[in-house]
């Protein structure tokens, strides 16, 4: 099985030249990208003349700085040098319980950075003042920074990639609820379940104030149940749809079972002072709602305040809402396409695991990628990186150097220009373009190729270059690649040895093997039309005298046009 076929069918539009004379974007925007897709995508599911037959019985193979790069690269935004070595020196057990441990702290609030927003000083955080329109805007940039932020300062726990999944999954866009404090909370709950219990986040995420406005239940009351929230619930949330079976009906859950399930959300609110949600009685239905035989014709009495959570246990009773849950955790993690194999050997036993602990994802997670499955080969490499993954990881990776906590407004700005960054590469953090999430996750038969289109590549492109040479600038600071510093590193051995030194970038950057002619054609980068020693000589004479210009200047410009070179590769573009 070759799934990195895309590759080669896709050479031409992977190795496009980036266009000259970009502009930096200035700030996020708040409008969804147009979702272009390449003609180079899929038409249809690619199939493969052999299967994988890898299950999940535990790795025992070897581990090493491939196996450690492999498995960060999946759970972190672009795992730095220092993580995949200190990961490889330790057990995969040991690493992997490392991913699986949440902080035990939340992270301080998003601060106000602009003087826009005059209700508190610059420095603080806006999240308990009162709601005011004239701060929104400002107080949701504030919001959409500070979480690339979290992402940007990650540590090795596998939390702020299961706080985006969920993001993905239990989706709200912060435009449409229109109040930033909410959209704090909604970030708040998240994090908190990452690596806990699905089934009490579906019951949280039901009443928390940001969904209940995203999906109109504040506007759901007896004699007019608003059906948005219940149909997103088992369609997109929870059970999914199955086949088709009848008009508006499918295997999993019937239009009977929507209308249902709106009444019994019936009666909430949200709440904006202080930020919440309320349960009316009066507003809620009363009745005693009935399923179809795809629920086993169960019924929920009344109960009032709590009846939603006898619906989120309903719900989870069905073997099927477990199955879809672990499917969007395997395309997260592991591959997009699903076949029968897949299914039987890893889907089903997964989600079998998933009740069992009554719901707990760690578990889950442990099994997965701890699995002879994560480690096969044909599953390295086999990624597009998301615009989040690519962009917060090239920075990680590379060591890019951003402003310090002590000044917020310069802070603040750059993970606001990389927000910037990623909207360009048609992903927004806290606006996916729709309740269903980022098309790369769902839209078959394309998946994660909907990421690279004649519009986000050459973005790509753009923001490698840039970094790489004059950098970015803001607010009196600026973000660049320091080339001298990340080599020097490196062991002393490795710096001086223009070998040595392109397969110590590559096994950092790039998640497959490079054939010995792009290995040749970084080496023609680095020391164009020059021999080996070379490199060891200009190396050597910079590192005795740094401070000559010219000496600085000659490594320096040989390390951009390798890493500019090796940045443009397709493979760079894998995880």
């Amino acid at each position: 099985m070759n799934r990195r076929h895309f590759l080669h069918r896709n050479a031409a539009v992977l190795s496009a030249p980036a266009t000259a004379g970009w502009a930096a974007p200035a700030a996020t925007t708040q409008q969804d990208p147009p979702e272009t897709v390449s003609r180079y995508a899929n038409k249809v599911l690619p199939t493969f003349s052999s299967r994988l037959t890898s299950t999940l019985t535990p790795y025992t193979g070897t581990w090493g700085e491939a196996q450690a790069a492999h498995l960060l690269r999946r759970c972190l935004f672009g795992p730095t040098r220092t993580e995949i070595q200190t990961a490889a020196a330790s057990t995969l057990t040991a690493v992997i319980n490392g991913l699986l441990t949440a902080s035990a702290t939340a992270p301080d609030p998003p601060l106000n950075v602009s003087t826009t927003d005059t209700s508190v000083a610059i420095g603080t955080t806006w999240t308990a003042q009162v709601f005011d329109q004239n701060f929104e805007g400002v107080r949701r940039t504030s919001l959409r920074d500070w979480w690339l932020g979290q992402l940007l300062t990650q540590n090795t726990s596998l939390a702020e990639k299961m706080t985006l999944f969920w993001h993905n999954h239990f989706v709200v866009e912060f435009g449409d609820i229109n109040d930033a404090r909410m959209g704090y909370e909604y970030c708040r709950l998240l994090r908190q379940y990452a690596l806990g219990n699905v089934k009490q986040l579906a019951k949280d995420v039901t009443v928390t104030p940001a969904m209940l406005r995203y999906l109109n239940g504040n506007q759901s009351i007896v004699g007019a149940p608003n059906e948005n929230y219940g149909r997103e619930l088992l369609e997109l949330f929870t059970v999914g749809k199955g086949p088709l079976i009848a008009a508006g009906n499918y295997t999993n859950y019937t239009e009977a079972d929507v209308q249902a399930a709106a009444k019994v959300l019936t009666g909430w609110r949200d709440q904006a002072a202080p930020v919440g949600s309320y349960f009316t009685a009066s507003r809620h239905d009363t009745t005693t709602k009935t399923f179809s035989s795809a629920f086993g014709n169960a019924t929920i009495a009344s109960s009032g305040a709590t009846e939603y959570q006898s619906l989120i246990n309903l719900i989870f009773q069905q073997a099927e809402t477990a199955r879809f849950i672990v499917r969007k955790l395997y395309r997260w993690f592991v591959y997009y396409v699903i076949d029968a194999q897949v299914e039987t050997d890893i889907i089903q036993p997964l989600a079998t695991l998933l009740i069992s602990n009554n719901f707990e994802v760690v578990p889950v997670l442990r099994t997965l990628l701890s699995s002879e499955h994560f480690f096969d080969a044909q599953n390295q490499g086999c990624l597009i990186k998301n615009p989040l993954d690519f962009t917060v990881g090239l920075c990680r990776q590379m060591q890019v150097a951003f402003p310090p906590a002590t000044g917020p407004v310069a802070q603040y700005g750059m993970w606001n220009y990389l927000n910037a960054v990623t909207s360009l590469q048609q992903q927004v953090i806290g606006d996916p373009p729709n309740v269903a999430g980022w098309a790369a996750y769902y839209q078959s038969p394309q998946f994660h190729e909907l990421w690279i289109n004649a519009v986000t590549l050459p973005r790509r492109n753009q923001i490698t270059d840039l970094l790489i040479g004059s950098g970015y600038t803001r607010n009196g600071v600026k973000i660049v690649i320091d080339v001298l510093a990340l080599t020097q590193s490196f062991p002393a051995a490795t710096a001086s040895d223009c070998n040595l030194l392109i397969a110590e970038y590559v096994k950092l950057m790039v998640p497959i093997t490079l054939t010995a002619n792009q290995l040749a054609f970084l080496k023609t980068a680095l020391l164009p039309g020059l021999p080996d020693f070379e490199w060891t000589v200009e190396w050597q004479q910079y590192l005795a005298a740094p401070t000559n210009t010219a000496k600085k200047a000659a490594v320096t410009t040989k390390l951009q046009a390798m890493l500019r070179a090796l940045m443009g590769l397709a493979e760079y573009h894998l995880s």
